[in-house]
């Protein structure tokens, strides 16, 4: 008697977990018969002013999470073997990485096509599973498996923040208390951004200058980008006609954050 095949679900990180990994782990288990979670933090998807060598590692406190969650395998490569002998093949995704977060850092969505290509190489899921929070990088992969026909199915889960909005994420721990309080400009700026669409704005430049606003009340946050974007192929839209993606990045003290919602 032939078994039915098993469904592999994998959820590709680079550590430092915290609910919003979670809720991807438990989205896998209830999709999947398999559950493989990777911890990768990845060099080349880091700028030489980047973060790599301070970035949040905590692999002790990262593997009792996942027993707990009754993960099937935790995958923890070193770099040697993930780019044995040095990195000589890379994967890009033309017209897509040099927008949104790959306009002001070169070369880093080229780093994360390159590893999630690999590790898709190396795990073969039928499913991979990724946060709406990073929705240029889900964007850039769910065409790189289309143009390179991965047998990979590409499963998007909703952003999870904290009481307080902000959006979780593993840099969030480098911010101090001040910093913690401004960084909620990002959420409150998309908030507004969603009631100016909810009463009937749909031109692009007013629903950005609304966020724009609320960025000046907090002078002390540097933003790097604030764009409203068709979410597949990440070009601006100067009306929003159809669902878009307002996606904002900004420096909180030296941290980068990132938030974004969906314009429906």
């Amino acid at each position: 008697m032939l078994r039915e095949p098993r469904r592999v679900g994998f959820v590709p990180t680079m550590g430092a977990l915290h609910d919003g990994h979670l809720s991807l782990v438990r989205a896998a288990k209830a999709q999947s018969d398999s559950v493989v979670v990777s911890i990768f933090v990845n060099p080349m998807q880091f700028g030489p002013t980047e973060d790599f060598s301070k970035y949040p590692r905590s692999f002790e406190r990262d593997r009792d999470l996942l027993e707990t969650e009754e993960v099937d395998l935790l995958f923890a490569p070193s770099v040697e073997e993930i780019y044995p002998g040095g990195a000589r093949t890379f994967v890009t995704v033309d017209g897509l990485s040099e927008r949104l977060c790959g306009g002001s850092r070169p070369g880093h969505f080229r780093g994360v096509t390159t590893v999630v290509a690999k590790l898709f190489n190396i795990v073969g899921p039928d499913l991979a599973f990724f946060g709406q929070k990073d929705a240029a990088q889900v964007a850039i992969i769910k065409r790189m498996v289309t143009d390179l026909n991965l047998p990979v199915q590409i499963v998007v889960c909703p952003i999870v923040r904290e009481p307080d909005g902000l959006a979780m994420s593993s840099r969030n721990a480098y911010l101090n208390r001040e910093e913690r309080r401004r960084a909620l400009v990002l959420s409150r700026a998309l908030r507004k951004v969603e009631h100016s669409f909810s009463q009937g704005e749909r031109n692009t430049p007013a629903l950005i200058s609304a966020g724009n606003d609320v960025f000046a009340e907090e002078p002390l946050v540097r933003l790097d980008h604030f764009e409203i974007v068709n979410p597949d192929t990440l070009e601006s839209v100067h009306e929003v006609e159809a669902p878009s993606l307002a996606a904002v990045a900004a420096y909180v003290g030296t941290t980068r954050l990132i938030d974004n919602i969906v314009l429906r």
